[in-house]
């Protein structure tokens, strides 16, 4: 509890202000160590908390965002973060078997009775999300803020039709593993082992596969921009982030204060337009259809520079 504390004193020094959990993080215990370590300076931080995925496995009911499951595990959230409200509420996938009137109506009586502030998704498909704001505009529900996704320099397919419509509809992204799994912590290389505390020893087989070469290629450029800024690779990859069109905000896992320190390093500066240019060059792939299809209208249906392959 005292690192814990410790690193939100960091963050809290630093300017950052948003904690992110979610009621299935070790059990519950990761909102419960939140609470207490902003005990005494709630008002100083934005905490955003999630539920959707199955919490209790001996309990049929503890899954889902049906009005049943979600009044239960935004009450259990508010108890373990030690809050009597939570600023940003995010259902955690989308739950295809609740209608998505009963989601928002839920959520906008728990808006009204102060226990959440704002509302938002994660990983969330495209029409998945259209389809919640249309419904939320028709009833006067309040429209989900924030999307969080995944997102990175070797993980695009957010540009593809996700930050699009976070650009028309006003939805902000809140990125997590903005670092792939540990891939672009500067410690995975050509020809070298995967070092013994990288993360992907548990994780690499979430998510989509990432080929080896591709990585090392934007690994490649991500060193050569380290040479001309003196900046780390993760500081890099954070930066070239920060400074996408949607992205309000990235979420650092960061596992002790020399971490944290070196993550916070990737602020105050900004990478100039022919950095950001070759690491758009060294990371870019063609999508999926119909996106390259729709690449190809650019007369009618034009597409942001940032998702066009050369």
């Amino acid at each position: 509890m005292s690192e814990a504390r410790k690193l939100v004193d960091i963050c809290l020094e630093a300017g950052v202000s948003m904690f992110d959990s979610a009621d299935i993080y070790s059990g519950g215990a990761s909102e419960s160590i939140l609470g207490e370590a902003l005990k005494g300076r709630r008002d100083r931080a934005i905490i955003s908390t999630k539920a959707t995925f199955r919490f209790d496995p001996d309990n049929p009911n503890a899954v889902g965002s049906s009005r049943f499951h979600l009044i239960q595990a935004v009450d259990a959230a508010l108890k373990r973060l030690q809050t009597d409200y939570i600023d940003i509420f995010q259902l955690h996938g989308f739950d295809a078997k609740t209608p998505i009137e009963e989601t928002l109506s839920t959520l906008d009586d728990l808006v009204r009775a102060g226990k959440i502030r704002y509302t938002g998704v994660s990983n969330f498909s495209g029409w998945h999300l259209q389809k919640s704001l249309d419904i939320a505009d028709r009833y006067s529900y309040p429209r989900y803020v924030a999307n969080q996704t995944y997102y990175s320099l070797i993980g695009r397919d957010y540009e593809w039709e996700l930050m699009p419509l976070g650009l028309d509809a006003g939805v902000g992204a809140v990125v997590w593993s903005p670092l792939g799994w540990g891939r672009l912590t500067g410690k995975i290389r050509r020809g070298a082992p995967l070092p013994e505390t990288s993360r992907l020893h548990k994780t690499a087989d979430f998510g989509p596969p990432v080929p080896d070469e591709y990585v090392y290629s934007v690994v490649d450029a991500m060193d050569e921009i380290a040479a001309e800024t003196g900046k780390t690779v993760p500081q890099i990859a954070l930066n070239w982030l920060l400074q996408r069109p949607t992205v309000a905000t990235v979420l650092v896992g960061a596992r002790n204060e020399e971490q944290l320190r070196q993550n916070l390093g990737a602020v105050g500066w900004n990478l100039t337009p022919e950095q950001v240019k070759k690491l758009d060059d060294a990371s870019i792939q063609r999508p999926a259809y119909p996106y390259w299809h729709q690449q190809g209208f650019g007369e009618r249906n034009p597409f942001p520079a940032w998702s066009m392959p050369e």
